[in-house]
């Protein structure tokens, strides 16, 4: 079976790491160690770094099977609900995020978002994208409503906004920290921070002795949430796009273009039952 590659401009020859990264194989420096390692072939023949290729002529396996070309990228905001895994298989059939979004296609969760908290999740095949949202060096933000199961102090807050040492040495960057509400004996704070290690929010919490109750991401840099329900998932607008990459309006009419080939596809497969309409109608992801 072919891997899908998402790749929708004129035929050209591009860096092989590129196309690969769009094909959804991982961020270009990622494709660079899968082509040194020799796992990547040409038109038959062993790929060298530095080696291009076009899609739309050239035969290119990777570990032997053929990534097929002219599939479009695919962009999906999805709200994850608490009890879903942010990843696309799990060993122990438990539900994951790719179980709520039935379109064809490989489409890969972006960034960390733990079991037990809900909120914003992009799904793409965009390798290029995905490694500009993840890699430290572009320091994009992520916004979270956090409930916590107590009034926080000034000096909590104050803390949290410079940075706290975990259990395993590391000090976190500064974040934006401001209290939103109270809610009973609790509080919900808004907490906007550039990095995302592992639970990070909740073992902060834990050592300034306010207890994590509930984690929602509502942003990652620029796409929000918005009215999204759990389990509810949308298209993101060509505009969106271009915002998350940093790109002009050049690319926003190329990725209109783009657009309409999804919808037509979600057409013919059955994943769109209103394609045509403005604006499009929220989908809603299986049930458990």
């Amino acid at each position: 079976m072919g891997i899908f590659l998402g790749y929708n401009i004129a035929s050209m020859e591009e860096r092989l790491q590129k196309i690969l990264a769009h094909a959804g194989l991982g961020s270009r420096r990622a494709c660079e160690e899968l082509i040194s390692a020799g796992r990547v072939r040409v038109n038959g023949q062993i790929a060298a770094l530095g080696s291009k290729a076009d899609p739309t002529k050239d035969k290119i396996e990777f570990d032997g099977r053929t990534i097929a070309a002219a599939e479009p990228l695919v962009y999906i905001a999805l709200h994850k609900p608490r009890g879903v895994l942010s990843t696309v298989s799990s060993p122990e059939a438990r539900q994951t995020v790719r179980d709520l979004v039935l379109v064809p296609g490989h489409l890969y969760p972006v960034g960390r978002l733990d079991v037990d908290s809900e909120g914003l999740v992009l799904l793409t095949n965009d390798g290029d994208l995905t490694n500009r949202l993840t890699h430290p060096r572009y320091g994009h933000e992520k916004e979270y409503r956090v409930l916590v199961a107590q009034h926080p102090d000034d000096e909590q807050l104050q803390t949290w906004r410079r940075g706290v040492v975990l259990e395993d040495g590391y000090q976190t960057a500064p974040a934006q920290v401001r209290s939103e509400s109270l809610a009973g004996k609790g509080a919900w704070l808004r907490v906007i921070m550039r990095e995302g290690r592992k639970r990070q929010i909740r073992e902060i919490g834990s050592r300034l002795g306010l207890p994590v109750v509930k984690i929602i991401r509502v942003r990652i840099s620029n796409l929000t949430l918005g009215s999204l329900k759990p389990r509810q998932w949308r298209y993101l607008t060509p505009q969106e796009i271009a915002a998350l990459k940093g790109k002009t309006d050049r690319t926003t009419k190329a990725i209109q273009n783009t657009s309409r080939i999804i919808r037509s596809v979600d057409k013919r497969s059955g994943t769109s039952k209103s394609a045509k309409r403005r604006p499009r109608p929220i989908k809603k992801g299986r049930k458990p």
